[in-house]
């Protein structure tokens, strides 16, 4: 994009006496550490990084956008795996400072930062014993793992995180300060339910919390010859399982814990995590048939969520490439085509060859929203992340053999916050067509210049909604 007037020191002394935060530009001490993100792949340099404290620093930051023709990126936690929070050349809105989460035990809610992320709202809600779905490690940005969707743990008991958005504030593309719920600006509510970043800058959102006394988890370690038969069996436990129970599938390598046996540790492994939202003893009826099988090793014990949010933290300065499939269903075949790919899973790494089950809440509780993958029982997410750049190419190909071999089960819908850039029909295919183009509507609305277009893009129509 081409600079209408250069950033020269006036301008950026002029932005700076404004703001509450701070401007970085490229030679300024802490400017390398705010354009690092999650994703080490990612190595982009902003023409000035905005590190706002207030609202009020969001609306200056676009407004600078807009007077040196600037492209704007928004960052909060900066956990986009394609790097979406940062602009190469442009100005980068950062909202980490924005981070404080204030809860109102007796109405049940939080009201959270745009820049805070899960570990900000988890310790914040855990001494009341509240919590609501949030994201499956601790360091995923609260603000665009809800307005993306945002599937967790707790999603089958209290249903997707967008499900729990009662009110948002944004500031539009034109600094205007626009506050949405169900009743104010209804269309543009129902859009920040799964439409992402697409509309504005979300300095604050209030979340429904839910009551969680105790937090039971369970992680089974099955060497990976025999991840096939515990697959299935908690596949099948899923199918009639309670709301409560949750967790997943993975093949992971095996990390140097201490419940983890010395054959296992760097090598191959399939793991069962089961997390249920009641007691040891409940969770232990539950997964009896699990508890059944021959395993290597396991931890089970009773967990306040928020250390169990800490549990799978990814390692941070890695290199990331993800993906993934929503499945109509998951037969014997199915299984047998997850667990063979898991073989060319790089091991050792940090990566994760993951099986999650929906339903329950998730299934039930549709608001409308556009998220149509949250109909589709199981979800398949191919999650690479290794050291140096020699592995990316057998990565990424592992990443594409894992979609390839479970796409007969496939239904086309995808959880957006789950893949990079896999181009316009898989965003369409991440909202539905018939959402698409009512999201596009809204999108002409609110930000008519494509002013936001760094995500998982929207672009704008001039339908009528």
């Amino acid at each position: 994009m081409t600079l209408r007037e250069p950033l020269g020191d006036s301008g950026l002394t002029g932005l700076r006496s404004d703001l509450a935060g701070e401007a970085l530009v490229p030679g300024d001490p802490g400017y390398d550490e705010a354009r690092t993100v999650f994703n080490s792949m990612i190595d982009r340099r902003p023409a000035v990084v905005v590190e706002c404290a207030a609202e009020a620093d969001v609306v200056r930051a676009l407004r600078f956008a807009r007077e040196h023709g600037l492209e704007v990126a928004v960052r909060g936690g900066g956990h986009s795996v394609s790097g979406m929070s940062l602009s190469e050349g442009g100005l980068v809105v950062d909202l980490r400072r924005m981070h404080a989460v204030t809860v109102d035990p007796d109405n049940g809610t939080a009201r959270v930062g745009g820049g805070a992320v899960m570990s900000d709202l988890d310790r914040a809600t855990q001494p009341y014993a509240l919590a609501t779905t949030g994201g499956r490690v601790s360091t995923t940005g609260v603000g665009g793992f809800t307005l993306g969707g945002g599937s967790g743990w707790l999603e089958r008991k209290f249903g997707l995180a967008c499900d729990n958005l009662l009110a948002a504030d944004l500031v539009t593309a034109d600094g205007g300060s626009v506050h949405a719920t169900a009743d104010e600006n209804p269309d543009l509510f129902w859009a920040l339910h799964g439409g992402g970043g697409n509309f504005g800058v979300v300095t604050s959102l209030t979340l429904r919390l839910h009551e969680l006394p105790v937090l039971t988890m369970m992680l089974l370690l099955f060497r990976a010859e025999d991840g096939p038969l515990a697959v299935r069996t908690y596949r099948d436990l899923m199918e009639s399982a309670p709301d409560g129970a949750g967790g997943g599938c993975l093949y992971l390598t095996g990390p140097p814990e201490e419940f983890v046996p010395e054959h296992l540790v760097g090598r191959l492994a399939c793991a069962i995590l089961v997390t249920y939202a009641g007691t040891e003893a409940e969770a232990r009826d539950v997964a009896a048939p699990l508890l059944a099988l021959n395993r290597e090793s396991e931890l089970i014990t009773e967990i306040p969520y928020a250390d169990l949010q800490c549990m799978l933290d990814d390692p941070p300065g890695m290199r990331n490439y993800w993906s993934a499939e929503y499945l109509d269903s998951f037969p014997d075949e199915a299984v047998a085509a997850f667990c063979s790919t898991a073989e060319a899973m790089p091991v050792p790494s940090g990566s994760q060859h993951v099986l999650f089950p929906l339903g329950g809440q998730v299934a039930r509780e549709s608001g409308g929203f556009p998220v149509p993958w949250r109909s589709s029982p199981w979800a398949v997410h191919p999650f690479g992340i290794w050291e140096t750049a020699a592995q990316d190419e057998p990565g990424k190909a592992w990443v594409r053999e894992v979609r390839a071999a479970v796409r007969p089960w496939a239904n086309g819908a995808v959880y957006l916050n789950f893949i990079g850039r896999e181009g316009q029909e898989r965003v369409v295919a991440g909202f539905g067509e018939e959402n698409y183009e009512r999201l596009a509507a809204v999108k002409a609305r609110y930000d008519p210049g494509n002013v936001f277009h760094l995500n998982h893009n929207v672009k704008p129509s001039v339908a009528v909604v």
